[in-house]
């Protein structure tokens, strides 16, 4: 496994293994966990040639947030990706160039949910996805389904762009008791972290709704709350499981997304709530 520190030596890295078979990419801001380990099994069987980037991206990080205190583990990073077959870590140093300008603005979609309280986080997001597709030459790349907004935004950047590059979605991968792995876990004391299992279980209850025939989202927003023990609520919405745009009734495929802190900690998750026939 090589580590590469700048995007000319990862170019020169991809270049010269483009034309000799497929690249594989799993973009992380490090502090890596069974989340992002589990993207890389996934990606793995998919392409000859396998790279994670470890990147804390300072363009998706809003005044006051929690840039400077992002957990930052690269000699654990290193290990769990030799544990899984990558090829290559892409950890720069420098990842814009002094002159950088350009901005990849993906409209709609980032409007709501966490766009709605992170307004500059989803360009940052895919600036700095759509400048790793092009230093690792990336044919195909894995992202989670707990940054669910996101990953639609990704999506929706590659076909609007026609760029080449497969995305693939991989579901969430929880702690026993159903909370979402994230970095930002780490943050939590002990009080937090029992009281932060309440954001699945409020998803789970909407979705056990559904399953016994609630369909009114109102309805189901109620029921989440009631289930939720945080500090203070960002949202909690059930929207188009495509296009993300608020629904009222569960009537197509669905999903519902929270977020919410705990202390200073901001935890996302979501789940899918369609109504099954």
């Amino acid at each position: 496994m090589q580590r590469l520190d700048s995007p000319a030596a990862m170019a020169a890295w991809s270049e010269a293994r483009w034309r000799g078979g497929r690249i594989g990419l799993v973009p992380t801001m490090g502090a890596l966990h069974a989340g992002h380990a589990a993207l890389m099994d996934a990606v793995r069987p998919r392409c000859d040639h396998l790279i994670v980037s470890v990147f804390v991206n300072p363009l998706q990080f809003g005044a006051g947030e929690d840039l400077d205190a992002y957990p930052r583990t690269l000699a654990a990073d290193l290990a769990v990706c030799a544990a899984h077959g990558v090829d290559a870590v892409f950890a720069p140093t420098v990842m814009y160039p002094p002159d950088f300008g350009t901005t990849v603005h993906v409209a709609g979609l980032t409007t709501g949910l966490c766009g709605a309280s992170r307004p500059t986080h989803f360009d940052g997001v895919t600036t700095v996805v759509a400048r790793l597709f092009g230093v690792c030459r990336a044919d195909i790349a894995a992202f989670g389904e707990k940054d669910y907004q996101q990953l639609a935004v990704i999506r929706r950047m590659v076909r609007d762009l026609a760029l080449p590059v497969e995305i693939v979605g991989v579901p969430t991968v929880r702690e026993p008791d159903g909370l979402a792995l994230s970095s930002r876990n780490i943050y939590l004391s002990a009080a937090q972290r029992a009281r932060a299992v309440s954001l699945s279980g409020a998803l789970r209850a909407m979705r056990d709704a559904v399953g016994a025939g609630t369909r009114d989202v109102d309805a189901l927003r109620a029921i989440g709350r009631a289930a939720l023990d945080v500090d203070r609520l960002d949202y909690l919405e059930v929207v188009d499981a495509t296009d993300l745009t608020s629904v009222q009734t569960v009537d197509r495929p669905a999903r519902a997304l929270v977020a919410a802190f705990l202390g200073d900690t901001r935890l996302i998750d979501n789940l899918d709530v369609s109504a099954r026939r």
